[in-house]
């Protein structure tokens, strides 16, 4: 303003700068209408180079997560800050508009406090369209587990919702968070207990007991009851699974949702007055020890035997004896032990192994059975010259006799079929050899 009534005056630019206590640029920038007071320069717009790639994969997935974009950038070069490139997002109307997605309608919520070290929320999270390689169907099966209080969680693939896979995943899930919670909190999931009447099951009873845990069932349609878990699941399906491409492996899968698990405890949570992160939170938390075993589940899985006469495991091969090839065999492993056993469909044992690491890629045979697939192999070969195939071998006289025979058989069943009278036409060939007599002729 004052710059603006100083020049009306006949006030130079350099005098105005002096007066004023600023540089001659900046007083002609204003007196030139370069510059607006109040708004600031913007500085260049690091998102420019990164716009078309942002586009190009909100179009190919309109809910696609920030964070995943923003992972995706950094990589290719982006060195702004989060939130920085959420605004420009929003800035460049980049995220196309999804009418259905803005109809959500309000509601009560209320936070339930949860003290430290007291509860564990698990939950089972369906994972459609999974990888053909995998071979589990139509859908993968995470099971995730959060600390209430920190929101601290890991995951772990599975291959069925079963009990044996429920068990099995359960140690898992607590030895990645570094010991147990008192409690656990589940759904109405049929393998812990009756989804009727919410009492535990007698299976899962002795699982609870063996862990020293208390659990906990979720009211009838409640899952806000295990709100920590939930939004795990959330983040999963949404930062994870939305961009496993195909071909990966479930190793590689289980690797990439351990990884997505550790950034994730850099969240930022305030405690009072101080900030702090998740994972300072689950640190600080007093969880019960594990047992030195998982609790005794017998585990059971078909699989198919191959050519080569070996069974598909867990990311190993292991023999079974030859003869089999194509045949379907159950391997049957308890938790705990380091030996597994496979068994054909009569439940009748054909082989025992002592367990490779799953997914170390390790083929384990036994030496009776390799050698007695040696022995199969070489059995089958044989030193006789193969056939030739540029020869002259016209039919045989066996050959012949046989089409003779075919033949008269047709001839002889074309005659039975047709059958003729010729006494009919002897007596028509008999009146037609006189001439007809006027008695005869027609009328008379």
């Amino acid at each position: 303003m004052d710059a603006h009534a100083l020049r009306r005056q006949g006030w130079t630019i350099s005098a105005i700068a002096r007066h004023l206590g600023r540089d001659r640029k900046t007083i002609r920038a204003y007196l030139n209408g370069e510059r607006v007071a109040g708004q600031r320069r913007q500085a260049p717009d690091a998102i420019v180079p990164f716009l078309e790639y942002c586009a190009q994969r909100l179009a190919d997935d309109p809910h696609l997560w920030g964070t995943v974009l923003f992972d995706e950038v950094v990589e290719l070069g982006y060195r702004g800050a989060y939130s920085t490139f959420t605004r420009a997002l929003r800035r460049h109307g980049v995220r196309p508009h999804c009418e259905p997605c803005h109809a959500a309608t309000g509601r009560d919520v209320a936070v339930i406090a949860h003290p430290p070290g007291e509860e564990i929320q698990f939950d089972w999270l369906e994972l459609p369209d999974p990888p053909a390689e995998w071979g589990v169907g139509e859908h993968a099966h995470l099971l995730v587990g959060a600390l209430a209080h920190s929101g601290r969680w890991r995951a772990v693939l599975a291959e069925s919702e079963d009990f044996p896979h429920l068990v099995q995943g359960l140690d898992q899930v607590v030895r990645k968070l570094g010991g147990t919670a008192r409690r656990w909190r589940f759904d109405r999931m049929a393998t812990v207990c009756y989804p009727s009447s919410g009492q535990i099951t007698a299976a899962f009873a002795g699982v609870a007991k063996y862990h020293g845990i208390g659990v906990d069932i979720c009211p009838a349609r409640r899952s806000n009851r295990k709100g920590v878990v939930e939004k795990a699941n959330h983040s999963a399906a949404q930062r994870w699974w939305r961009t496993v491409p195909d071909g990966v492996s479930v190793e590689q899968a289980q690797s990439g949702i351990d990884k997505l698990a550790v950034r994730m405890d850099r969240r930022r949570r305030r405690v009072g007055e101080a900030m702090t992160t998740v994972g300072e939170l689950a640190a600080a938390e007093s969880l019960l020890a594990l047992p030195a075993l998982p609790f005794p589940a017998q585990l059971e899985l078909v699989r198919t035997v191959t050519p080569q006469g070996l069974v598909a495991f867990r990311g190993n091969h292991y023999s079974v004896p030859p003869g089999l090839p194509g045949a379907q065999v159950t391997v049957t492993m308890r938790l705990g032990e380091d030996t597994l056993r496979i068994a054909t469909a009569g439940r009748a044992v054909i082989a025992q192994h002592r367990r490779a690491p799953d997914g170390a890629g390790q083929t384990v045979r036994d030496a009776g059975h390799v050698i007695a697939l040696e022995r199969a192999v070489l059995a089958s070969f044989t030193d006789r010259a193969p056939c030739k195939s540029k020869v002259r071998r016209p039919p045989s006289a066996a050959a012949l006799a046989e089409a003779e025979r075919l033949r008269g058989q047709a001839t002889g069943s074309a005659a039975e079929r047709v059958v003729i009278n010729l006494d009919t036409y002897a007596a028509v060939a008999e009146r037609l050899r006189t001439a007809p007599t006027p008695e005869e002729e027609p009328g008379e």
